[in-house]
């Protein structure tokens, strides 16, 4: 049997994708933590600091041993919660670092990355920064997130990267052309989020579904009036393949990007107890399985970008 291993992803427990229940966002973290979860993400722009406030609060007696904290930096908010690119220079990563060591109540981060690559900082010099920081003990290891081929190559010649953390799913599979290669050849994991692309592929989303005030899904390409349709299409033709092998949409959807490697861990944004729940149940695909899930959701399949294009500019995988 393949085990559906899972990290837990925290970034919509802090409005991302609109209002969250703080108490079941708790119980949430304490459920992944005693189902085996061992690895947390969060970021510190999450909320503008509430994401790291909320996993410090989470964290029991004992947990901080039990889990990895991967955090990603260097994104830049305002008050108005717009984006206002990114900063990676060495100084301002020792102070993003050191406002997220207070917010979480800890002494070092396991994972820490920056959240996207700064076109005016060298990556050479963003990793030397982080490479400095590992020797000083605040981070352990250093990772990379939504960058391509080359930029990992030259951050892996300054310091061994951990890790690349990057979107992949059945609607999402750019990193199949070089991004993916590449990490193998080097010998770098991957941390994928987005596996149930926002919820598209979670087997829940309605066409009509109404966005919260503060969903950033609400300007995704994806869930779009002229695109939502066709790819919730998609959804229900894994829906019947789900249904023959008496599993969910959401279980065999996680369950295709786990068995792309075991160098691929996916990461799942579950906000409740039920999702997760649902979500770290083990599912085994054989090899007709897996061919019966692609022919359901070929590869280039989905409608419309990941991101809007603007901000597709900025990444390192279609």
């Amino acid at each position: 049997m393949q085990n559906t291993i899972i990290g837990l992803g925290a970034m919509g427990m802090s409005g991302m994708y609109g209002p969250s229940d703080r108490a079941e966002s708790i119980a949430t973290i304490h459920a992944a933590i005693d189902a085996g979860v061992t690895l947390i993400d969060t970021g510190d722009f999450y909320g503008m600091g509430h994401n790291e406030l909320l996993i410090r609060d989470a964290l029991r007696p004992g947990d901080r041993d039990k889990v990895e904290l991967s955090v990603k930096f260097g994104a830049l908010r305002g008050p108005d919660n717009a984006w206002g690119g990114m900063d990676t220079r060495p100084a301002a990563i020792r102070n993003f670092l050191g406002y997220t060591l207070v917010r979480l109540g800890v002494d070092h981060i396991d994972v820490y990355r920056p959240a996207r690559l700064d076109p005016a900082v060298p990556i050479e010099e963003t990793i030397g920064a982080l490479a400095d920081l590992v020797k000083d003990g605040y981070i352990r290891k250093i990772g990379l997130s939504e960058v391509g081929a080359d930029v990992i190559r030259r951050a892996h010649a300054v310091h061994p990267i951990a890790d690349l953390q990057i979107e992949y799913s059945l609607l999402s599979r750019g990193v199949e052309d070089d991004v993916l290669p590449t990490l193998r050849e080097l010998g770098i994991g991957m941390t994928a989020y987005g596996v149930l692309s926002r919820g598209l592929l979670s087997g829940h989303w309605q066409a009509d579904r109404a966005m919260a005030p503060g969903d950033f899904r609400a300007h995704g390409p994806r869930f779009a009036p002229e695109n939502v349709g066709h790819n919730l299409a998609l959804v229900e033709a894994l829906r019947r393949v789900a249904s023959a092998k008496g599993v969910t949409v959401a279980q065999l959807a996680i369950g295709w990007v786990a068995a792309q490697g075991a160098d691929i861990l996916p990461l799942v944004g579950a906000r409740t107890r039920e999702r997760l729940a649902e979500a770290i149940t083990p599912v085994a695909l054989t090899a007709e399985d897996l061919a019966a899930i692609e022919a359901a959701v070929p590869a280039g399949a989905a409608r419309g970008s990941r991101y809007p294009e603007p901000m597709m500019a900025h990444l390192g995988s279609r």
